[in-house]
C-alpha cells in the first residue's frame, strides 16, 4: 500500500502525515485534552495539533463520516479514525489512488477538490482501515518529508 500510496514526486517517501478522528457529539473544542499548542484555524468545526511531523486532526464525527464513509449515518466497517497520506500535486492525488485501488485497496471516495482549497481521495485497506490521500496547497514540509504546517 505504501508504494502505492507514494504518488509524489518529491524525493521524501509518502508517509501518513495527518491522522483524523472523529469526535462524538457533545465534546466540543473546549472539551479537548490539548495534546499540544493548538493550529490557529478560523474553521470551529475543528481543531489541529502538530505533533512531530504529523498533524492530529479532530472533527466532528458526521463531518468525517461524510467524506470516509459517504452514504453512512455512523461509521460502519470503520473506527472513525482515517490516516492520511499528503502528495505533492493536486494531480498526484488521482494517480496514487488509482495506483492504490489497483494494488487491492477499496475505493471509499473518488478524488475530489475540498472546501478547503485542497483535494483528497479515500481508500479502505484490506482491514476496513480508512486511508486518505490528500494534497493541501499550503502544506509545508521539512528535509526529512516532516509536516511543518497545513495552512
Amino acid at each position: 500500500m505504501r508504494r502505492a500510496l507514494a504518488g509524489s514526486t518529491h524525493d521524501r517517501d509518502s508517509r501518513p502525515t495527518v491522522c483524523r478522528h472523529a469526535r462524538r457529539a457533545g465534546h466540543g473544542r473546549s472539551q479537548l485534552v490539548r495534546p499540544g499548542p493548538e493550529l490557529p484555524n478560523d474553521d470551529e468545526t475543528w481543531t489541529g495539533f502538530l505533533l512531530g511531523g504529523v498533524l492530529l486532526a479532530l472533527f466532528p464525527l458526521r463531518d468525517l463520516t461524510a467524506e470516509a464513509a459517504p452514504g453512512s449515518g455512523i461509521p460502519t466497517g470503520w473506527s472513525g479514525v482515517t490516516l492520511a497520506c499528503t502528495v505533492d500535486t493536486r494531480d498526484a492525488v488521482d494517480r496514487a489512488f488509482a495506483a492504490a485501488v489497483s494494488a487491492g485497496a477499496t475505493p471509499v471516495a473518488d478524488a475530489t477538490d475540498r472546501s478547503w482549497g485542497g483535494r483528497s481521495a479515500f481508500i479502505a485497506d484490506p482491514e476496513g482501515n480508512r486511508w486518505e490521500i490528500t494534497w493541501g496547497p499550503r502544506a509545508t514540509f521539512d528535509a526529512r518529508g516532516a509536516l511543518l504546517s497545513w495552512g
